[in-house]
């Protein structure tokens, strides 16, 4: 199959979603690390009450930037969408779907962050609950999260692989980039998946593993279209050549 020339629509897309990928990554990167990891105290609800409680406002942050790292995605699946469309219309979409059930999850766990604070300032319709169950229930809405996080990373994986399988057949980026991107996320995928079924997985793998290889595949990815853009289908034929 002869891909059409490169749109400039496309190569507009391409610079938007590196744009919207470095953003959203930074972006969730504080909330998780300088906000959240800072707030909630492993099993030690009173402690994460009173932190949350104490810096209110330095939560709501976290959940701010929750909600615009949502927004994020969405900007960077259609993006990847107006790209990859011309490749194979079908399998593109299909990734869009997949990238918002992660989409999806993190709502979810946004949700979850509104509920903890709801709980924790307590009100007229909570006061048949002593403190320690509000806070005992914050905790439990906090951590669900990490439940969330695994299910919506098996659709980002999912998601991802598609991609990448779509730039290698484009050879919008070097093939050695898409490559990786495949079996990075195939990686992720297998790990996860795994980690349903046997928990103890992750003594094996440790969980950071799982979608750091992903991670970096879509950081070099997104420096690659961000200073180098899409190249032409046979650019890579006519340089061999």
């Amino acid at each position: 199959m002869t891909l059409s020339p490169i749109e400039n629509s496309q190569r507009t897309a391409a610079r938007v979603a590196a744009f919207a990928y470095l953003i959203t990554f930074a972006t969730v990167v504080y909330v998780h690390y300088g906000i959240l990891w800072r707030l909630i105290i492993h099993d030690n609800a009173a402690e994460t009450a009173r932190n949350i409680l104490a810096h209110e406002q330095f939560f709501r942050i976290g959940i701010a930037g929750s909600v615009l790292y949502c927004a994020g995605l969405v900007v960077l699946l259609t993006a990847l969408y107006v790209v990859l469309r011309p490749v194979n219309r079908g399998l593109a979409l299909l990734a869009t779907f997949m990238w918002l059930g992660w989409v999806f999850m993190w709502l979810l766990m946004t949700l979850n962050l509104f509920d903890a604070l709801r709980l924790l300032r307590g009100g007229d319709s909570l006061q048949a609950f002593s403190a320690d169950q509000l806070q005992a229930l914050a905790s439990f809405y906090l951590h669900t999260g990490f439940d969330r996080y695994y299910v919506g990373l098996l659709f980002w994986g999912l998601a991802s692989m598609l991609c990448a399988c779509l730039w290698f057949k484009s050879r919008y980026i070097p093939r050695t980039l898409a490559a990786y991107g495949v079996i990075s996320s195939a990686f992720a995928v297998a790990c996860t998946f795994v980690f349903y079924i046997f928990p103890g997985f992750d003594k094996i793998v440790g969980l950071g593993w799982f979608d750091s290889p992903m991670g970096l595949f879509d950081i070099v990815l997104s420096l690659w279209l961000l200073f180098k853009g899409l190249r032409p289908a046979g650019a890579s034929k006519a340089s061999a050549a």
